[in-house]
């Protein structure tokens, strides 16, 4: 399995990293998110949406599961499953995965047996204080062209 690392030294950094990740993804991409609570998820998820074009605020779904922006470049789905208790079975998730837009999924380990095959998953690890080490996994052809064409951007330190 294919692994791509990060090691950011900032939040700063980390938008950077998902705002160019933002500029190559296409309708139908779904991304995973994982990380302790202050790992930065929020953190790239914002720059992510806002590398999509989204002008709202886009904060933690945790309440409401899932939360729609659909006025940037792509619709922009992003879902917190934590509080999911039963896998989600009835929440249509494969609706999303097969949209018009970019879903970002939030612990989404909860949520394995349903997510799609081709996808990129992002481990955020705290490091200490901003420091982070950000691990791409990618599944897919789609998604190791993408990792490889991030890590060729010399504007991205690794």
């Amino acid at each position: 399995m294919e692994r791509y690392a990060y090691f950011s030294n900032s939040p700063e950094e980390t938008a950077q990293l998902a705002t160019k990740l933002a500029n190559l993804l296409k309708p139908g991409d779904v991304l995973t998110l994982e990380g302790d609570l202050g790992a930065g998820k929020t953190t790239f998820t914002k720059a992510l949406a806002k590398g999509l074009g989204i002008k709202k605020t886009v904060n933690s779904p945790t309440f409401t599961i899932i939360k729609e922006y659909t006025e940037g470049r792509l619709p922009f789905y992003h879902m917190d499953v934590y509080r999911i208790e039963d896998g989600g079975e009835d929440l249509g998730f494969e609706e999303y995965f097969e949209s018009d837009g970019v879903t970002v999924v939030e612990w989404a380990h909860l949520i394995e047996e349903q997510l799609p095959s081709n996808r990129l998953d992002i481990a955020i690890n705290y490091i200490e204080s901003k420091k982070r080490n950000i691990i791409f996994t990618p599944y897919g052809k789609r998604f190791r062209e993408i990792c490889k064409e991030l890590w060729n951007d010399d504007s991205i330190s690794h």
